[in-house]
């Protein structure tokens, strides 16, 4: 199949000889992946993408590290494939909620949607979240029952559920009168009937012609350049780049332009060379016409939702609009006792300028730089914030980080807090614990129904109820539940709430851990290390389970003697230690502690390392 982007290299020659073109137009759809976490997005679009030419085997949309060892899509991605004429436009979104704010800017770059469910599953929190964000903005999507090949599989089930969806999220008789695809993205089988013979994705790429308009037209080409940034990235050649719809005129390199903002302010810039995508890779191009997706570069300056134009009295476009954060907390230097043995960036300055490049690429994410040796950084929930520090931890960062607090709206004397649906899968024998221990957290079941064997329950309650609970959840279940959530919005306070059943276990010695000292601390709680940790003064190794805080000596050694004998000598018997992760830390840690941060380590340790500070701090307190 002919390269879109051989052809693209020499742009007129392309519009005169492309048996792509419609009326020396390229026809182009452009179409996003969206759906629930785990539904199957990133496997269907790379079986899209090998079917067409545009993937070879082995490799997959989800290239970033992060990605590849916890099998989800964290970032947003560009691509494009041929079929039968036609240059596809795909985005594959994230599934998980707190990457939200990635799914919204891509929904107002794209003519429709191929919405993704799983055949077992149903629809789940997160499809309810980016298909209402996707009808709110007349988006038509084409449905897309996966994994039908399950035993516990019911497709037809499902797609009644996804019916149920769509009318309560108050579609209109087009929308809800949406087509339906079957497939086994694994496989790379789609068909219009679940008993048609099939053995490839044609139906799907057919389905995706026929429903999806087309994007380009010789009346939207024949306008003055009005093109729209969704997303931001960066080449170490020429800086800073904007993936960008051009929704009329033509883009092109070398083109002098005008960036408004959505408020109207204008200042003037030049695109200095124009990328478009073959398959995953990016080829250099001379103009892109009205309807395409491009990497823009030149704009040193250019933000997610401004406006690029040719015309300076042309109206900027709409703003692309973000749901706030629901989270904040405080990012520090490391100045433990330990801060500096393994990191590469440990100053504030350092830290300061990592953040700011964050945050020209993560808009979910808010920071504050009034301080100059903390920073208050705001984000979507403990997922959002953790892969922000498994990046800086992998790219030579040591720091620290306070307890996350969820962030509280006061309007005319009336507080609001973030809230969440939570929806549970569980056998039925655990249905009794996990409504306890949610409504201990100030959530409230709103359905309860039966799946295969399974209970589904539906919970809704305040975001900061849920904070430290996923560990839990795993204990409470065996590792046989599966929780999903989602943010709501903002609702009136729900009063106190007691989180926290287990206390600390507090070294107030340096050194070595030994085992013997373990051996005796392991049956007063849970603890974090093992033998030979290098340990401080007022780290934490482990939690107790009476709930009150206990300082211990894990350097102790057994008192030795020249008397050995075997029945009067105890074998020790050490439990695996809980390994502290990131994720893990931000959920276990309680307020007057820091989680420390470095390429090698994740430690938890007290705000005041020595007993007599803290008790001077709860004093001034």
């Amino acid at each position: 199949m002919e390269s879109v982007c051989e052809s693209y290299r020499e742009s007129f020659k392309y519009r005169a000889q492309c048996p792509f073109l419609l009326n020396n137009i390229m026809q182009i759809r452009n179409i996003a992946i969206i759906a629930h976490v785990d539904h199957g997005k990133t496997t269907l679009t790379d079986a899209l993408m090998r079917q067409t030419g545009a993937l070879t085997e082995g490799v997959s949309m989800d290239s970033n590290a992060l990605e590849l060892e916890r099998g989800i899509t964290i970032y947003s991605k560009n691509a494009a494939i041929s079929y039968k004429g036609t240059k596809i436009n795909i985005v594959d979104t994230p599934g998980h909620a707190d990457f939200g704010s990635e799914v919204e800017r891509v929904l107002r770059s794209i003519d429709s949607v191929l919405l993704v469910v799983d055949a077992q599953e149903g629809p789940m929190p997160q499809t309810r979240f980016v298909l209402k964000k996707s009808l709110e903005l007349g988006l038509k999507p084409i449905v897309i029952i996966n994994k039908i090949d399950k035993l516990a599989a019911n497709p037809r089930r499902c797609e009644e559920q996804v019916l149920e969806l769509f009318l309560e999220l108050g579609a209109n008789n087009q929308q809800s009168n949406f087509p339906v695809v079957y497939t086994i993205g694994r496989l790379g089988i789609a068909k219009f009937n679940i008993n048609d013979e099939s053995d490839n994705l044609a139906p799907l790429l057919d389905a995706i012609l026929a429903h999806v308009p087309c994007a380009s037209s010789v009346e939207l080409e024949t306008k003055p350049l009005r093109m729209q940034p969704f997303n931001l990235g960066y080449d170490n050649f020429v800086g800073r780049l904007a993936v960008a719809r051009v929704y009329e005129g033509s883009a092109k390199a070398n083109q002098s332009v005008f960036i408004k903002k959505p408020n109207g302010d204008t200042r003037s810039g030049k695109i200095t060379k124009l990328f478009t995508f073959d398959g995953l890779k990016k080829v250099d191009i001379s103009e892109a016409g009205a309807g395409d997706i491009v990497l823009v570069a030149g704009l040193a300056d250019i933000d997610i939702g401004e406006t690029v134009t040719t015309d300076m009295e042309v109206e900027p476009l709409p703003a692309i609009a973000i749901d706030e954060p629901t989270i904040a907390l405080t990012f520090l230097i490391n100045n433990s006792p330990f801060g500096g043995r393994e990191g590469k960036f440990v100053t504030s300055r350092q830290l300061r300028e990592y953040l700011e490049r964050e945050l020209e690429v993560n808009v979910g994410l808010q920071v504050n730089f009034d301080s100059t040796d903390s920073f208050s950084v705001r984000g979507r929930g403990e997922l959002h914030i953790a892969i922000l520090l498994e990046n800086m931890r992998r790219a030579g960062y040591e720091i620290q980080v306070s307890q996350p607090q969820v962030i509280i709206h006061e309007e005319k004397g009336v507080k609001s807090e973030p809230f969440e649906e939570v929806i549970i899968d569980i056998p039925a024998e655990y249905q009794g614990l996990i409504i306890e221990r949610l409504g201990t957290r100030g959530f409230v079941m709103t359905n309860l129904a039966h799946s295969h064997e399974l209970m589904r329950l539906s919970f809704e309650g305040p975001t900061r109820g849920l904070l430290g609970y996923r560990n839990q959840f795993v204990i409470d279940t065996k590792g046989e539940g599966i929780m999903s959530s989602r943010v709501i919005g903002f609702k009136p306070y729900a009063g106190e709430i007691r989180k926290r059943a287990v206390g600390s276990m507090i070294s107030m010695a340096n050194g070595k851990a030994l085992g013997y000292s373990l051996w005796g601390l392991q049956e007063r709680g849970v603890l974090y290390i093992g033998p030979a940790t290098e340990v401080y003064e007022g780290m934490v190794i482990g939690n107790t389970s009476k709930g009150e805080e206990m300082y211990v000596n894990p350097t102790k050694g057994k008192q030795l003697t020249n008397v050995r004998a075997s029945g009067s000598d105890e074998a020790i018997d050490l439990t695996p230690p809980l390994e502290l992760t990131i994720e893990r830390g931000l959920e276990l840690m309680a307020e007057d502690e820091y989680l420390e941060i470095t390429p090698k380590s994740v430690r938890l340790r007290k705000q005041y390392l020595t007993k007599l500070d803290r008790s001077k701090a709860r004093r001034d307190s």
